[in-house]
């Protein structure tokens, strides 16, 4: 197969590989039987939610393996890791396993957490290879896939009959990313392209396909919609949909094959050199051209960890995502008891519901980049204060005790997390370089279990002043003073977001 085709069925495999990565993003959907299954209280419940994100604290171990290991064995690490965190807990709850503590479950979360930072930091780490030119592109359009995760879980949940929920969750979160990673793990690695041809045509093709994506996950999770399709039929539409990107390394190898035989068939004509000749190599320099249009933003400076930490930049931009993505993960890690107490029994749709939106806002910053770079384009952290002001509004607006506001901003603080989350793996290249892009990013999200647990323990600290007999709270006023807190935070992280704009002003203004 060309190396050409063979880019682009790396990206396919990295798209897949995201599809069924985000195993943290379907907790919601299952927190609350699981609470009921293992007599957890509210404290207990988000201390698994923390412990998710725990796993993120020894993500540089990730970063460190993609340096000195091959690739497809740091993807089987984390694929095992993940087989071992989330199937222990599977033959708890199933009675396989009898003696099994409540820290035990945790440290076993904590190394399920840790499976997604492996997976995570391969495929960032092949995208940003494989595609130099077009790295914001190229990983947002992957990134986004991440946010069907909840929804395609979610599908194939609904689509078994007769089942727990919690127990069916577990399951599919310990074999799933085994064997996508197994089927993945030949074709997600570094390919040498020495003249990158259809690069335009080929990301246009992608989007198109990605976006049809988005809006079939968007439409059939909204409840008039869902309710008319079988749980089975949804399942089909979702994975019909992700085998449609192989649409494009197999056109371009359909292409490579015609474009051969034609070669071999003018080879026999003495008049090909003068006249044809000519023409073809016009048409390759016009293609390289195409694939070359797309300038990503330099960076700024090339430096490790160790300095890293000490840049005022940094700290800012940690506090920023601290304040913004996890915040809004925070929210969505919550979705099921936040439901529950406002007696709102549609868990399963309001999950899919953000998570569709996710994945279009992880899109979102790759489509503006393509489409929009040397119009009208801003910079990355002026990109986040754009996002996080109506984040902070969602957080409000959830003060109202409809069901209709619950969705609306559901519906917001998944497009702005989505985002915010596609838009940090450019950021991080941009300020501190791409060499020691795998360990710097990882200690950036870091600030993602440190977010859960402040966060996550102040909601259940908030949640647990109404609970009653059964250990439920019931009613808006369970959760309404943390959506104030929540959204004076956000605020606060839209200023620092603005600081940080204005303190690379200078370096975005010379590059964009």
């Amino acid at each position: 197969m060309p190396s050409t085709a063979l880019k682009w069925l790396s990206l396919v495999g990295i798209i897949w590989l995201q599809s069924i990565s985000g195993t943290n993003t379907n907790f919601p959907a299952y927190s609350s039987q699981l609470k009921q299954l293992l007599s957890m209280s509210q404290f207990q419940l988000n201390n698994l939610a923390f412990a998710s994100d725990a796993g993120k604290l020894f993500g540089f171990f990730s970063g460190l393996a993609a340096v000195y290991l091959p690739l497809w064995l740091v993807l089987m690490i984390g694929s095992t890791l993940g087989l071992v965190g989330y199937g222990v807990q599977y033959l708890f709850i199933t009675n396989q396993i009898s003696s099994l503590s409540y820290w035990h479950v945790f440290l076993l979360t904590v190394l399920a957490g840790n499976s997604i930072c492996w997976i995570n930091t391969v495929c960032y780490v092949v995208t940003i290879r494989n595609f130099p030119s077009h790295r914001q592109v190229a990983v947002g359009l992957t990134t986004s896939y991440q946010g069907l995760s909840a929804k395609i879980y979610s599908s194939i949940v609904d689509a078994v009959p007769g089942h727990k929920k919690a127990k069916t969750f577990l399951f599919l979160n310990s074999v799933l990313p085994v064997i996508v990673g197994l089927i993945a793990a030949p074709v997600v690695r570094e390919i040498e392209v020495t003249r990158p041809e259809h690069t335009a045509v080929g990301f246009v093709v992608m989007f198109v396909i990605t976006i049809a994506t988005g809006i079939y996950a968007v439409m059939s999770s909204l409840q008039f919609v869902s309710s008319k399709i079988s749980p089975f039929g949804n399942l089909i539409g979702v994975l019909v949909s992700l085998l449609f990107p192989l649409l494009v390394p197999l056109s371009v190898k359909i292409n490579a094959l015609v474009g051969s035989w034609h070669k071999n068939r003018e080879k026999q004509r003495v008049y090909h050199f003068t006249a044809e000749e000519g023409q073809n190599e016009e048409r390759i320099e016009n293609e390289l051209k195409e694939g070359g249009e797309v300038q990503e933003v330099g960076v700024r400076e090339e430096i490790g960890v160790k300095l890293m930490l000490i840049r005022i930049d940094f700290w800012l931009y940690f506090f920023v995502y601290l304040f913004g993505a996890t915040l809004g993960l925070v929210y969505l890690n919550n979705l099921g008891q936040i439901a529950e107490s406002r007696a709102y029994s549609g868990t399963s749709s309001l999950v899919s519901l953000s998570s569709s939106f996710g994945f279009f806002g992880r899109l979102m910053p790759s489509i503006v980049d393509y489409f929009y770079r040397g119009k009208c384009t801003i910079s990355r952290p002026a990109s986040v204060v754009a996002l996080m002001a109506p984040t902070a509004g969602a957080f409000f607006l959830l003060l109202n005790k409809t069901h209709l506001a619950l969705y609306v901003s559901t519906a917001i603080i998944g497009v702005c997390t989505g985002a915010i989350a596609s838009i940090s793996v450019s950021t991080t290249t941009e300020l501190f370089g791409t060499k020691n892009f795998s360990v710097n990013h990882n200690f950036v999200v870091a600030n993602i279990p440190v977010g859960s647990f402040l966060f996550g323990y102040l909601a259940a600290l908030v949640y647990n002043k109404g609970v009653h007999e059964q250990g439920k709270c019931m009613g808006t006023e369970c959760y309404r003073n943390t959506f104030i807190i929540w959204g004076c935070l956000c605020l606060f992280g839209t200023f620092l977001a603005f600081i940080l704009h204005a303190r690379t002003r200078k370096f975005y203004s010379q590059k964009l």
